[in-house]
């Protein structure tokens, strides 16, 4: 089937409109406006299914220190902030109650905590997937620091593999010994964006920690060409068979590599290919996301979910609540912050006590050498 959806990109990318700059799109007068033909999302009216977003990026770029990071091409010509009663204005009329935030390009310590401040201080928000680095000496006193607030429930890293000497993708031995304390934590971890490497990576990670919940972001995006197409639909199938691989069918929409970075709409093309990949991993190992603000200028929110539903009209009801909460909730174990959301199907474990202080100055606790607040850039 996936062969059968590249063979049909030619007529899809031809018919496919540019998209337009971001000038055309001022936040102000509402979300960009939706593609004629694109299917949009119906209203949460009751006995609908709720929506959980399981990836979105927040950032503030006023802040007086911050990760830098400003959103995608169109969303960075725009020049504001994401934050959460922004994303929540465009995100609720299109029936989505509740959002996860993932790290958004983090390089300090202490973007971790503004992440969860600004979490706490919307009900939206019911988890954060942050940023810590599985190669720092201080992964394990940060993962103790940050595993005390519930909402914390992933992080973020994508570079724990290398290649060897004769080319091979490799895992990072301290970076697999680190990424087992999370799954010993019962977080999951988000990896992005999607390669051939990065894909063989996670087959060997899910092998080396078979109770790490591992995520690969944004499947979709992913164009195999004629001279990788073979070995994408190989480590599409080894992926789905590491049982503790999930997948986030987001960026479906997404601008092509090369060809002017056309965005193919053409929704038979589009629905061959998330059905290769909802057959492969099943229904329950996929979540919904809309990746906004990345999304911004290739898709609205009304768009990026119409698109699902109308994927996932054709699948039943149990399968549908799967994709747009539940599974999401069993992956993630996000946190019920409003009466609108629905009640979580899992619970993460308490959060481990805090460190022994001793030594030079303690470990870790607030206030600590390298605590949230002061700046300290965790690499990679």
């Amino acid at each position: 089937m996936a062969g059968a959806a590249l063979t049909g990109i030619g007529n899809a990318l031809a018919a496919a409109p540019a998209p337009k700059g971001a000038e055309d799109w001022d936040e102000k007068n509402g979300p960009a406006p939706a593609a004629p033909d694109a299917p949009q999302a119906l209203p949460l009216r009751p006995g609908a299914i709720p929506i959980i977003d399981s990836h979105i990026h927040l950032f503030d770029q006023t802040r007086p220190v911050f990760s830098g990071y400003t959103g995608g091409l169109f969303y960075r010509q725009v020049n504001k902030p994401s934050t959460p009663a922004m994303y929540a204005a465009l995100a609720r009329p299109a029936g989505i109650v509740g959002a996860i935030v993932v790290e958004s390009a983090a390089q300090f310590i202490d973007d971790n905590l503004w992440y969860l401040e600004v979490s706490r201080d919307n009900p939206i928000m019911v988890g954060v997937s942050g940023n810590l680095d599985p190669g720092s000496n201080d992964f394990t006193k940060y993962l103790n620091h940050f595993h005390r607030d519930p909402l914390f429930r992933a992080i973020r890293s994508s570079r724990f593999y290398t290649r060897d000497a004769s080319g091979k993708v490799a895992l990072n031995p301290t970076q697999v010994a680190n990424l087992k304390l999370l799954a010993q934590a019962d977080l999951a971890l988000d990896t992005a964006n999607p390669s051939m490497d990065l894909m063989n990576a996670n087959v060997m990670l899910a092998d080396a920690v078979p109770d790490l919940r591992i995520i690969m972001d944004h499947l979709p995006s992913f164009d195999p060409t004629p001279d990788n197409q073979a070995a994408y639909e190989a480590v599409i199938k080894e992926m789905a068979a590491c049982p503790n691989i999930f997948v986030k069918l987001t960026e479906v929409y997404h601008p092509t590599p090369g060809d002017n970075g056309i965005i193919v709409k053409n929704y038979e093309f589009l629905r061959a290919r998330l059905e290769h990949l909802f057959q492969a991993f099943g229904e329950d190992r996929v979540m919904f996301g809309t990746d906004y603000p990345n999304s911004y200028g290739v898709a609205t929110i009304s768009e990026a979910v119409g698109l699902m539903q109308q994927f996932f009209s054709t699948k039943t009801r149990a399968q549908q609540e799967k994709y747009f909460w539940q599974n999401s909730s069993k992956i993630y174990k996000w946190v019920q912050r409003s009466d609108d959301q629905p009640t979580p199907l899992a619970q993460g474990k308490p959060a481990p006590p805090a460190p022994a202080r001793g030594g030079r100055g303690g470990r870790g606790g607030p206030g600590g050498p390298g605590a949230p607040g002061g700046g300290r850039a965790v690499t990679g």
